[in-house]
């Protein structure tokens, strides 16, 4: 008979167990609802709702893995059994901002990008203004505004991304970017005459930079394997189907690309208006009419 006394002192034990975990998860579930409805008495805005809603939910679970911890738990001799369970549970129910607060060590420690830097992470580009433990935040450029001008919009970016997308940054290293403008001018044209032009405008207009950029260079390769042989400015000649393409291809500052392009533009246009022999292609179309078919009365063969 006295193992019928066990099975029933077993089963007693665990339908106790049950009970008292049903009993937790019943009163988390009334404390959590009672204070959502409090709340979304007192207030209407969305955002307050999402931040209680999604706070409540990860404290009601943290709360009820350490209870049901203590309740399934005989024995509490190995401490680090206890916690590593706990940890466990944490860091299931509060994975993503377990993440974003190892990338943002990340950021701190291996400083992919700082504030200041013109970065683009994923589909987002622009100038990083702020960094959080959970997030960054960004002065949005690009997107429907060419040029990498500024769009008004600020992007909040969680710091795990950091983990999972590739990290542009326009700043760090070498501190400028190549930017290239591309004029096509006609067969006919005098093309050397155009090419000497463009220069003679790049390095009028274009930035002074060649110096600086050198100890940039310089500074960049004792950590980057960076090398180039010319950093100054230079036009490269092409042909395409419509015409000769010159490419002016030059050094600036992330920020001045724009500001460059519209001076080095605004001299091409002005020197090519009073150069007679230089004009600019563009695609056209020739129709040619056959005399023979086109005169009246006569039939094609």
């Amino acid at each position: 008979m006295d193992w019928l006394r066990n099975i029933a002192e077993n089963n007693a034990d665990l339908l106790t167990k049950i009970g008292m975990s049903i009993l937790v998860i019943l009163i988390l579930w009334i404390v959590r609802f009672s204070v959502l409805k409090i709340l979304y008495k007192s207030t209407e805005d969305v955002k307050d709702r999402y931040l209680w809603n999604n706070g409540t939910k990860y404290t009601a679970v943290t709360i009820g893995i350490i209870c049901f911890s203590i309740i399934w738990i005989h024995q509490f001799e190995n401490i680090a059994t206890v916690v590593g369970l706990i940890s466990a549970g944490l860091t299931i129910a509060l994975k993503d901002p377990i993440v974003n607060l190892f990338g943002w060590l990340f950021i701190l420690i291996r400083k992919p990008f700082d504030v200041g830097d013109r970065i683009q992470v994923g589909d987002h580009s622009g100038d990083v203004i702020d960094i959080r433990i959970f997030q960054f935040s960004i002065n949005e450029i690009g997107n429907w505004v060419d040029a990498d001008q500024s769009t008004g919009r600020i992007v909040h970016i969680p710091n795990g991304t950091v983990f999972t997308a590739s990290q542009v940054n326009y700043s760090q290293g070498f501190s400028h970017i190549w930017n290239e403008i591309s004029v096509l001018v006609t067969f006919e044209s005098n093309w050397q005459k155009a090419k000497e032009m463009l220069l003679e405008i790049v390095n009028e207009k274009g930035e002074n930079l060649t110096d600086h950029a050198k100890n940039d260079l310089r500074k960049a390769s004792r950590k980057y394997l960076i090398f180039y042989n010319k950093l100054d400015p230079i036009v490269y000649t092409s042909v395409k189907d419509s015409g000769v393409m010159l490419s002016i291809r030059y050094l600036c500052k992330p920020h001045r690309r724009r500001g460059t392009s519209n001076d080095i533009w605004e001299a091409i246009l002005l020197r090519f208006h009073d150069a007679k022999d230089i004009d600019f292609a563009y695609p056209t179309q020739r129709i040619y009419f056959n005399p023979k078919e086109g005169k009246e009365g006569t039939k094609p063969s």
